[in-house]
């Protein structure tokens, strides 16, 4: 069955749906917490969905008390940083965003089996007054999407990212398997490469790229290509521009499928930013525009790059804030183990045209096209999380246009060849070289504590220096190790590479 993203109209085609497809027999509400590296959520059986849908493309479910119709709720101790005593918590299904599962689950029960769908829904997290809770990263976004239709910018955000991901050898029950080498008489693990593909080169498991987006396609989700990338066994689908709030939830559950699907072959699916020393990481580059009234304001006809004021402001918001937003963007100690020199992958701060050195590109496929004019953000990686790390694009960017700050110059230079002197002359700065920096830079400065909220920021910072303690005390006396910079430790293959 075809099934359509579901839009206000189309309500009662998610009543008919479930009416017709007495096998969708579950509704599974997916949110995500302050990581967001993987969908969280609870199902619900349908036959509790016996309250109306409103005119938003919420529904009351009824829960059978006699007291009419609530929202669902549920124990959020577990998956955000709530006191025990405050834990209880809504959750707002947003039936606006139902997509059917085109797969079957099935029972294992000896003697009979027993086969059902269900129906993938996002939403929003609440108070028990039904205010916005404070740790929901879904509605940071809506916030922040929100604030730049309040100041007049733009009433639509695009995002069209670039998801890589590794495909490795799994055992029987799905996780990676890992092989034991030494270097320097020190014992590492790595996962194994299963193809020796290189970029738009042969490999194997193509059609792990394939089923996934066939799967996309049946959910009303478009993807716009695919291919090896340049690493052994690493891959790539972009997928088609969307609103950024529907692409984040896309996010989610693209990650979610391409892992179901390479299960499906026997292999374990890695969005890890750098899961092997040695080669390429895994990056998520995000490409972003700004419309308003059906027209991309990033365009200009009478430029000669044909960019607009407020596309080259847009850059130098981005540019300017960037380095107080990477700990977000780059969200875990393994990620600056691909931000470094050498790897195709972005370290330092400028832009140009097509250029695939610079931080920030303008790609040149077709610049007389007004709706092809967009940026490329090139550090983030595909771990992190969407709500989390597009909110935050979108602010640094906007903040560029609202301050109307001065648009940088272009560098059309390969910066990898660059020695750190003549990039100094030419201005041009590093990302922060590690997560502790980026820590330190996002707490000092002030865009994410005014996207994030106060009490998300200091959480969020909290649990990364946590994870960052917890990585130090794995290395022991080598924390200090100028190799730990590149070596990818047995700490980030065991706690990070089964579930990134």
């Amino acid at each position: 069955m075809q099934v359509k993203n579901f839009s206000f109209s189309g309500m009662d085609d998610v009543k008919e749906t479930l009416r017709k497809d007495p096998e969708i027999r579950f509704v599974r509400f997916i949110t995500a917490d302050m990581n967001g590296e993987r969908p969280c959520g609870f199902t619900i059986p349908v036959s509790e969905l016996g309250g109306r849908i409103r005119k938003d493309g919420t529904i009351d479910l009824e829960m059978g008390n006699g007291k009419g119709t609530v929202l669902k709720g549920f124990d959020a101790s577990s998956l955000y940083p709530e006191r025990i005593n405050e834990s209880d918590k809504n959750a707002r299904l947003d039936f606006t965003t139902a997509r059917v599962l085109p797969w079957y689950y099935s029972t294992r029960v000896d003697g009979f089996t027993r086969r059902w769908k269900e129906l993938a829904v996002f939403g929003d997290i609440l108070e028990p007054g039904n205010g916005p809770y404070r740790f929901d990263s879904r509605n940071i976004l809506k916030r922040t999407l929100e604030n730049v239709r309040e100041m007049g910018i733009a009433d639509t955000v695009y995002i069209g990212p670039e998801l890589e991901f590794f495909l490795f050898e799994a055992d029987e029950e799905g996780f990676p398997v890992l092989e034991e080498f030494f270097l320097d008489d020190v014992r590492y693990l790595r996962p194994i490469q299963v193809d020796k593909g290189r970029y738009f080169k042969g490999g194997r498991y193509g059609e792990v790229r394939k089923e996934s987006q066939m799967i996309l396609q049946e959910m009303g989700c478009r993807s716009e290509y695919d291919h090896h990338e340049v690493s052994e066994s690493q891959h790539e689908i972009d997928l088609h521009y969307l609103p950024a709030l529907e692409m984040a939830d896309l996010v989610m559950l693209y990650r979610y499928i391409v892992k179901k699907v390479a299960r499906s072959y026997g292999l374990f699916a890695s969005f890890m930013p750098k899961p092997i020393a040695g080669i390429n990481g895994t990056g998520m580059h995000t490409h972003q525009s700004l419309y308003s009234g059906g027209r991309n304001i990033f365009f200009d006809e009478d430029d000669p790059e044909h960019l607009s004021v407020e596309c080259r402001r847009y850059i130098a918001g981005l540019m300017r804030y960037v380095p107080e937003i990477t700990a977000v963007l780059n969200p875990w100690v393994n990620s600056y183990k691909r931000l470094v020199p050498g790897f195709e992958a972005p370290a330092y701060i400028c832009f140009d045209i097509q250029n695939r050195s610079s931080l920030i590109r303008i790609p040149g496929y077709d610049q007389e096209d007004p709706d092809s004019i967009r940026v490329e953000l090139r550090n983030p990686d595909p771990s992190s999380n969407p709500y989390l790390s597009f909110a935050l694009q979108i602010a640094a960017g906007v903040s560029g246009i609202s301050g109307k700050l001065e648009p940088p110059h272009m560098k059309d230079v390969d910066v990898f060849k660059l020695s750190d002197e003549e990039m100094s002359g030419m201005g041009i700065s590093r990302l922060p070289p590690d997560l502790s920096s980026a820590l330190s830079l996002m707490e000092e400065g002030e865009l994410a504590r005014s996207v994030m909220g106060e009490t998300f920021l200091d959480h969020y910072i909290r649990a990364k220096r946590a994870h960052l303690e917890a990585y130090r005390s794995s290395l022991g006396h080598r924390c200090d190790d100028i190799s730990m910079r590149v070596q990818v430790s047995r700490f980030e293959v065991e706690e990070l590479l089964p579930v990134l």
